[in-house]
């Protein structure tokens, strides 16, 4: 099967080898970390054709041996000489029982470069932390942004694109499908989180009301872009018939994050600079999960996958985005990268003088000189003369910018 280039991340990933660290790739299954490993070992083979390379894809029945950090151990010096530019490429690393062991003698002994991906954020525990801190670093691989969704289906950049990709969002492995075909993206989609679910939730965390784990996720996915408590979630779904704690929903609402089936956002006080510890939004890793478990009914709801698109937009650019807070108001997204800092507005239409005061508004309350934006789908874009510094743009711009 073909594989479709990510350039972007394979230069990142080259950046780093050689540099005495460690490289884990991290995110939801099916994003393309698999296919960035293969990336990187094709590019290995051209540019450094004298590297040995030791490769273990825990996905294949061949290595089920592997698995223990023995075994791993076992298998990088049976492949990989003393002394040698050596590559230890690892698929699914999290599937080997007590890996970090065997990396962190392969490291000490300065056997080999080793590159790994995981699909759980058991890889970022305070143990693994604890074990191999300063020794590894941690790039993040998302689903496809909206430039990458136009390459990988061949599409142009218009409204009806556009479209497409609000609906199926962004997991590379739709290329393969039409995206029209909405019977074939739901079956795929349905295949992918089954997957995540039963291996990176139930499984894993050993879930025995399976029944409240997966409402938890439908709930979540209703309410992208609400602030959410785990007390209020225990009573709406003590409402509706589920006998469940705080304690429980807590620790299920960790298990979703820890399978990177979505992140929280915490809230930050823009004039008090501070983070706020509780009640959090949450954003889907990939928004056509969400609207797989909200039936792809986006009537209704744009505005949240348009919030999700966008928020998915800026942490792919490396920015840490956390939800603003005014004393009278609140601003969708604060995106900070280094000296770098936006404002971000989302909202379906200005349709009333009320909702342009709104999202325009809370923006003037800010007293810096950071860009600010209000993001929309309204036809016509450009700044408002009542509030001046503040870019009106389309989504579709939004999406094709990068900042």
């Amino acid at each position: 099967m073909e594989i479709i280039e990510r350039p972007a991340y394979l230069s990142h990933i080259i950046s780093h080898l050689g540099k005495g660290m460690m490289i884990i790739l991290v995110g939801q299954r099916r994003v393309g970390k698999s296919c960035m490993l293969k990336q990187l070992q094709a590019w290995l083979r051209i540019n450094r054709p004298a590297a040995n390379i030791a490769y273990v894809d825990k996905e294949l029945h061949a290595f089920k041996g592997i698995a223990t950090a023995d075994g791993l151990y076992g298998y990088a010096t049976a492949n990989l000489p003393e002394r040698g530019d050596n590559y230890l490429l690892i698929d699914e690393v999290q599937d080997i029982t007590d890996y970090e062991d065997a990396l962190r003698s392969l490291y000490a002994e300065n056997r080999c470069q080793v590159v790994a991906t995981g699909s759980n954020a058991y890889i970022f525990s305070s143990e693994l932390n604890t074990r191999l801190s300063g020794r590894y670093v941690e790039i993040p691989i998302h689903s496809l942004t909206y430039k990458g969704f136009l390459r990988f289906h061949g599409l142009q950049d218009t409204d009806k694109s556009l479209q497409f990709y609000l609906r199926v969002g962004g997991l590379p492995g739709l290329c393969h499908y039409e995206v029209e075909d909405e019977s074939q993206v739901r079956d795929y989609l349905q295949g992918v989180y089954n997957t995540i679910m039963l291996r990176d939730v139930i499984a894993r965390e050993e879930i025995r009301n399976v029944t409240f784990i997966e409402n938890l996720a439908v709930f979540i996915a209703d309410n992208i872009g609400k602030l959410i408590s785990v007390r209020n979630i225990a009573n709406t779904m003590k409402s509706q018939g589920e006998k469940v704690s705080e304690m429980l929903t807590s620790a299920y609402l960790r298990h979703l994050c820890k399978a990177f089936i979505i992140t929280p956002v915490q809230r930050y006080d823009i004039h008090g600079k501070r983070v706020f510890e509780q009640n959090n939004k949450f954003y889907f890793a990939d928004h056509g999960l969400r609207n797989l478990l909200c039936g792809f009914n986006l009537r209704g709801s744009i505005e949240k996958v348009m919030e999700n698109v966008i928020y998915h937009h800026l942490v792919t650019q490396d920015f840490k985005v956390t939800v603003g807070i005014l004393r009278d108001g609140e601003v969708d997204f604060v995106a900070v990268r280094g000296e770098r800092r936006l404002y971000v507005q989302a909202v379906y239409l200005l349709g009333s003088e009320n909702t342009i005061a709104r999202e325009f508004g809370n923006l003037c309350a800010i007293r810096d000189n950071y860009p600010k934006y209000v993001v929309s789908m309204d036809p016509v874009s450009g700044g408002l003369p009542e509030y001046p510094g503040i870019i009106h743009i389309h989504l579709r711009e939004f999406l094709m910018t990068n900042f």
